[in-house]
């Protein structure tokens, strides 16, 4: 069965007010784009713009590509004002405050990610969030987490990353880091991680690393073709046995990490996106076989574990959601906004 979002459908551009009252700036810093999108207090996206994130390496440069993807959305939804900014970047973070220090940016080293935007476009609150927080806002806003109070959105593709929803509300943690199951020990002997621990679940399930194993034990990408989770999934669907067991060991992974999350915390979902998804079963199987066999509590086996639903920008929604559904996504705060 799909819905809105699985295919949602930019809001008429004569929807949305004059001065962009009813209407939020959401935007996603991630390693591969940079994006940004008009969103209406329903969580519709009106406009999006997008750029890759190569070729804008220097501090300066990825924050101007901020600032274009962010002008072009505007321009492209006929406002030039909003009633707040949402944005979504990966850490670690300083948060409430917004600054960020991103592992897949070495370019932006503390960088005052929310104090610049509220610079550029000073239209109300500005909230900046880990982007793994914003895909589970998207995914309980308008997702396959929608009407669950306790839930997980989790990311798997470049990085591993996630964002908690207890009792309907972001849990933040001290420093907004809370839901980091990308660093979670799955293996005390597994290889090194670049947040410096060992064993991590992003050090064996994110898709450079899955490449980076299955070359290790012999695995070569077709003839002329690069070594990519794309041609690693090509082979796999033609039966390579390496191929397979790369897959298999990260969703294994995957799966030990979701167990451990629903005991601790005894969630009723886990909602699962990111580009890894695409190879399906090859993943996926792996991945409820070890949960299924980890999870040995009755409260940890009802966690329902879910493809993400939110559509491709849920960063993007998930972002303006910070500020359209503040009393729910986010904690009120003794710091200036504005």
């Amino acid at each position: 069965m799909t819905t809105r979002a699985d295919h949602p459908e930019p809001t008429p551009a004569a929807a949305v007010s004059h001065d962009g009252s009813n209407v939020i700036l959401g935007i996603d810093v991630g390693g591969t784009k940079i994006a940004a999108g008009v969103v209406t207090f329903d969580g519709e996206l009106v406009s999006t713009a997008r750029i890759a994130t190569a070729g804008h390496r220097t501090t300066e440069a990825l924050w101007q590509a901020v600032v274009s993807v962010g002008d072009e959305a505007l321009a492209s939804a006929g406002v030039t004002r909003v009633a707040g900014v949402g944005c979504g970047c990966a850490g670690p973070m300083a948060w409430p405050e917004g600054v960020v220090s991103p592992l897949n940016l070495p370019e932006w080293r503390e960088f005052p990610l929310a104090g610049r935007i509220r610079e550029k476009w000073p239209f109300g609150p500005v909230r900046v969030h880990n982007d793994a927080v914003c895909v589970a806002v998207a995914e309980h806003w308008i997702g396959a987490a929608k009407g669950s109070a306790n839930a997980l959105g989790m990311v798997v593709s470049t990085g591993v990353g996630g964002g908690l929803i207890l009792a309907n509300r972001v849990n933040n943690g001290g420093l907004g880091n809370s839901g980091h199951i990308g660093h979670v020990v799955v293996d005390p002997d597994g290889p090194p991680c670049v947040c410096g621990g060992q064993g991590c679940l992003e050090a064996i399930a994110r898709g450079p690393a899955i490449v980076a194993w299955a070359q290790a034990q012999g695995w070569e990408p077709p003839a002329g073709a690069e070594a990519s989770g794309v041609t690693l999934l090509m082979s796999a669907s033609e039966g390579d046995p390496i191929a397979l067991a790369a897959f298999r060991r990260s969703g294994e992974a995957v799966g030990v990490a979701l167990a451990s999350t629903a005991a601790l915390l005894d969630l009723d979902v886990a909602v699962i996106g990111g580009g890894l998804m695409h190879a399906g079963d090859l993943l996926v199987g792996p991945m409820q076989e070890a949960f299924d066999r980890h999870a040995g509590f009755g409260f940890v086996r009802r966690m329902r574990i879910l493809p993400a639903a939110a559509g491709q920008e849920s960063g993007i929604v998930g972002a303006a959601g910070l500020v359209a559904m503040g009393d729910r996504y986010w904690t009120p705060l003794a710091i200036d906004e504005r």
